[in-house]
């Protein structure tokens, strides 16, 4: 897609949702909201579920790991899927059918099947790809970091958001409608499962493609390459060491993201013997923190760039990733409350805008072969997750798994200074990112003489 017809301002037109790229900012972080609430719609209400289940440490685990598991692979296949029949047909397949294993997971009635239900979830997770993807074909390169940051944290905060309002939910089931505990956590999943299914329909309505229209079309008129060509390009993004660099950095943020918001609630109950609700309330202040620090993360990435060029996205990546490991580390540590929570706070923080700060760079390795970029580097943040998730299973106290886990992300981010540009990429980053700033201009010069 030609420069001009991406957006090069997002808070300036934050309102106007009759522009497709505003239309497609709005509608990829409320999608991905939707499926991370129901990624991890289970995860506060796994005290009652292993209760009711009677799942060991090791199963709760399992569950743990099966719930990213599958996701490695659907980010992958998404990704790819992407560049092929567009970001709008893909969220729309996803969310369809990733509803009917959230809404299946009522009717287990044993660990084995819980587990496996968590699996199938766990497709689900591959939104985050289609997100960035989508945000990434509508925005310019100077506030591209800022829109994939924003779309990811917004979506993202529907892991925190779920750590509050599934204990409500359960609570409305259970006191308000007199359902007993064990039909009370079904029918809440039910609940989620149905506002999923329905977000499909609405994308597949009201989204298109590209500024320009959809891929289909696009591709009737050579404006896109065929899809026999594009075919090569999924060798050509393996070769590159940049893109496995990446999705090691975002296995070391997201991945560890994923996992707190698996055990955040349970460790709060366990380690400081927190009610159901006050556990899940801890819980939301660390992924609710992604309405901000997630995009913090992308803004601040697009400032450095604007100054630096291309290196200072990965000046930026490395700073706040290894920030991240060393607050893990002092988390893990914390034996208080009173100390813990802001700890958390703290790690959320750097965690998150790791996060935007990724994908803040991605757009640049390979714009010819995007989907498949977003979905390797994605696919890294829940190999991460699985990893991390191994510390979990066994005898480990979750406190030492922690401190590990800090220790393993702080040696990691110097993995960072493998991603590099070449001088003409540098360039040619320069060059756009000055015309998409013209454009702002233009943009606003015209809204001036429109105003007068």
């Amino acid at each position: 897609m030609e420069l001009q017809n991406k957006m090069t301002s997002l808070w300036s037109n934050f309102f106007k949702v009759a522009m497709p790229q505003i239309r497609a900012f709005h509608m990829t972080w409320f999608a991905f909201f939707v499926c991370f609430f129901a990624w991890f719609g289970i995860a506060p209400l796994m005290s009652v579920v292993r209760d009711e289940l009677g799942l060991t440490r090791s199963q709760i685990g399992l569950s743990i790991i099966a719930s990213v598991a599958a996701t490695v692979i659907a980010r992958v296949f998404f990704g790819w899927l992407c560049d092929r029949i567009g970001p709008r047909l893909s969220y729309t397949w996803l969310l369809i059918l990733g509803s009917v294993p959230v809404m299946a997971i009522g009717l287990a009635q044993d660990p084995l099947t819980f587990i496996f239900l968590r699996l199938l979830i766990g497709v689900i997770g591959a939104s985050f790809v289609i997100t960035q993807y989508h945000t990434s074909v509508m925005f310019a390169p100077n506030v591209v970091g800022t829109a994939n940051a924003t779309t990811a944290g917004w979506g993202n905060m529907g892991g925190g958001i779920t750590q509050l309002m599934m204990p409500l939910i359960f609570t409305l089931f259970v006191a308000g409608f007199g359902f007993g505990s064990a039909l009370g956590w079904r029918l809440s999943m039910l609940a989620v499962g149905i506002v999923c299914l329905l977000m499909g329909i609405a994308y597949f309505f009201l989204t298109q493609d590209t500024p320009d229209g959809n891929f289909k079309e696009l591709r009737a008129v050579g404006k896109l390459p065929k899809t026999k060509i594009a075919k090569g390009a999924f060798v050509e993004v393996c070769k590159d060491h940049r893109v496995w660099a990446l999705s090691l950095i975002y296995g070391c943020c997201f991945g560890i993201e994923l996992t707190i918001c698996n055990i955040a609630a349970l460790y709060f109950a366990d380690y400081f013997e927190l009610s159901l609700f006050l556990a899940g309330a801890m819980a939301f202040l660390y992924g609710g923190m992604n309405v901000f620090a997630r995009p913090l993360g992308g803004m601040i990435s697009d400032t450095f760039s604007g100054r630096v060029g291309l290196r200072g996205r990965v000046m930026w990546l490395f700073m706040v990733l290894f920030c991240e490991g060393l607050t893990l580390m002092f988390f893990s540590q914390m034996r208080v409350l009173t100390l813990a929570i802001p700890a958390l706070m703290l790690f959320g923080l750097f965690v998150q805008m790791s996060n935007g700060a990724t994908f803040s760079v991605v757009p640049f390795v390979n714009n010819k072969s995007l989907g498949t970029v977003a979905g390797i580097v994605g696919a890294g943040g829940n190999v991460g997750a699985v990893a991390a998730g191994l510390l979990f299973t066994g005898t480990t106290a979750w406190p030492t798994a922690l401190l590990i886990l800090g220790g393993l992300v702080t040696a990691a981010s110097f993995c960072v200074f493998a991603v590099t540009f070449s001088p003409e990429a540098e360039t040619a980053a320069r060059k756009e990112y000055s015309r998409a700033l013209a454009k702002r201009e233009q943009n606003k010069d015209a809204a001036g003489l429109l105003a007068a």
